[in-house]
């Protein structure tokens, strides 16, 4: 899993258009920014801006595939690993971490649902969602259990989207939601039949 550096992203013009484009969504909403003023903000004219992405939907889809695609390469890891209380306790581990390096994009999602919703982005991350749920869960595990499972993926969104405002340091939420949900996996895990 490859994650370019703040320097390497600087220096590459889709790069700088995506983190550019996402500054401006989260500043004045989606629907309100024009490719214009995206051109505008990079200091570029609309034709380069052109020449990479025709709309701005094609710019929050490529933002979405680029940063999420850590997502698709631990899904396809785990699918491989043996269902012991490590892989799961790594998979949270990673899942965590991949949020982590998309929280521009994931704040987005948040305060754009409607749009991420039309934009079948949406759908895509509920499958994937699923996929975790399933590498996490056993089918035969009691009720509580699957929902311990469940809950401890919604406890790292949790501490990516709302756990944010909370005074301190966002890395630490982050290590502290993981270590919560990784609880939940250990808890699951040792009552299983």
């Amino acid at each position: 899993m490859s994650s370019s550096s703040p320097q390497q992203r600087r220096g590459n013009t889709r790069q700088r258009i995506q983190d550019v484009a996402l500054e401006l969504f989260a500043e004045q909403g989606y629907e309100k920014t024009s490719l214009r003023e995206i051109a505008e903000r990079l200091d570029v004219t609309k034709a380069a801006l052109y020449y990479h992405f025709k709309t701005k939907e094609d710019i929050i889809i490529s933002v979405f595939d680029d940063l999420t695609r850590p997502i698709d390469d631990l899904i396809g890891w785990a699918e491989e690993q043996p269902r012991t209380l490590e892989t799961k306790r790594e998979v949270l581990r990673r899942y965590s971490e991949a949020m982590a390096s998309g929280v521009s994009l994931y704040r987005f999602m948040q305060e754009n649902q409607a749009t991420v919703r039309e934009l079948s982005i949406g759908e895509t991350m509920k499958k994937r969602l699923f996929a975790l749920v399933e590498l996490l869960r056993s089918a035969d595990a009691p009720l509580a259990d699957q929902v311990r499972c469940i809950s401890a993926l919604f406890t790292l969104h949790a501490g990516m989207m709302f756990l944010q405002h909370v005074e301190g340091d966002p890395e630490e939420t982050r290590k502290a939601a993981l270590e919560v949900a990784t609880d939940l996996i250990v808890q699951a895990h040792h009552r299983q039949p």
